[in-house]
């Protein structure tokens, strides 16, 4: 475990909670993560301090109270002025958990970080969500669905008998603003004597094929098509295997405001899963909202790796907290969140990865020939090494 004195104040007097002390809000769920997984008490200073309108907002409240929800013990302190917060973690409990997310993020902004935390919980959790269920700036519930918890099910242990499956169900679509909608999530618990699986995941193989959901809440089903139309006429042309599939939702399982939205997901020969989102908005037709969604998608494929930009943090994070072993990932360009993550990892745990480049991405360049002179680099891809924290599941073994 690193020591405190680089990111706190001298040591705490006996008795007295000693925090690791953190600033701004930057990364403020996985922050909050790494401390529920890891044990140690959390002070964040200087959250928007600067801002017109300082302090946490209403939806970093909301994923506050949704943490006390599925932990038991955990204590909670929030400043007068709102711009710092004392975080004791208590025990990752789990069980039966509703929970609001209100209307300023989607159901995504809470459930790709807490997902990470199910598996470590002492009862299987089974977590109801009501809200957004497809926004801008978060994971929609498609993508957590596809993406999401695919890469969750990696890190899990083969041949282990779980209570539950690894699940995501969409009861009823909820575009914004004012959502209304839906969502539940079940996830299998690892035991004490069981921690997660080392992962070793280097090889990106080639796209095979293309998945998609185009779906649509009160709005005419046409539109649903009109966006699985123009996606097929984008990405035809380099996938033969391409199926989008139109998601329609009517009445009360339609959510209280009308869109349409459309997730892509491509599947590479070895399992690697890319995958790109838009979102429909005032005066935009679903024509330009396929496009956009195809062209993001063409993006995340070109910047390599066996894990895509939208989850990076993650899977490096699973990575520290696997077992004391070495694993390696593939990772394509690293992105802010995924760079920060890395300190955070390092301040919580003490563990710190071994970065080299990925050497035979430059020989398939070389390969290419001269015809491929005139093409744009790709990016550099990384390999990612590093030896777990060795944490360990909550449940007690049968």
């Amino acid at each position: 475990m690193p020591s405190a004195s680089s990111s706190s104040s001298a040591a705490a007097a006996p008795g007295r909670t000693q925090y690791l002390r953190l600033r701004g809000h930057a990364a403020f769920r996985q922050r909050l993560v790494l401390a529920c997984l890891t044990g140690r008490p959390l002070r964040i200073d200087g959250i928007r301090a600067e801002d017109a309108e300082p302090g946490i907002r209403d939806f970093e409240a909301g994923f506050l109270r949704l943490l006390e929800k599925c932990t038991n013990g955990s204590v909670v302190e929030i400043g007068y002025t709102g711009t710092s917060i004392s975080f004791r973690p208590g025990t990752i409990s789990g069980g039966d958990v509703v929970h609001d997310c209100g209307t300023a993020r989607p159901v995504g902004y809470f459930l790709e970080w807490l997902a990470l935390l199910a598996p470590f919980a002492k009862k299987e959790l089974r977590l109801t969500l009501k809200g957004i269920t497809t926004g801008e700036g978060d994971l929609g519930v498609d993508l957590l669905r596809t993406v999401t918890l695919p890469l969750l099910s990696q890190f899990l242990p083969e041949g282990t008998s779980f209570a539950a499956p690894l699940e995501l169900r969409v009861l009823s679509r909820g575009m914004p603003p004012l959502g209304g909608g839906s969502v539940q999530f079940r996830c299998p618990l690892l035991p004490t004597t069981t921690g997660l699986r080392t992962l070793d995941f280097t090889s990106a193989g080639r796209v095979r094929r293309l998945r998609g959901v185009a779906s649509a809440a009160r709005v005419s089903p046409n539109m649903a098509s009109r966006l699985v139309d123009k996606s097929r006429g984008i990405l035809g042309r380099y996938v033969p295997d391409l199926y989008v599939f139109a998601d329609v939702f009517r009445g009360e399982e339609a959510g209280k405001s009308p869109g349409f939205a459309l997730s892509l997901v491509s599947t590479s020969t070895t399992g690697v899963l890319h995958c790109a989102e838009a979102l429909s908005g005032p005066g935009v037709p679903p024509e330009d909202v396929a496009e956009r969604a195809s062209h993001a998608l063409l993006c995340e494929i070109a910047n390599g790796g066996c894990v895509g930009r939208s989850h990076q943090a993650h899977a490096l994070l699973l990575m520290a907290v696997g077992p004391e072993d070495v694993g390696h990932l593939r990772l394509g360009q690293l992105t802010a969140n995924a760079v920060q993550m890395l300190r955070d990892i390092k301040e919580f745990t003490g563990v710190s990865f071994k970065i080299a480049p990925a050497l035979d991405s430059a020989a398939d360049e070389a390969a290419a020939g001269d015809d491929e002179a005139e093409r744009p680099k790709r990016p550099q891809e990384l390999i990612m090494s590093c030896v777990g924290c060795g944490v360990r599941g909550a449940r007690k073994a049968a």
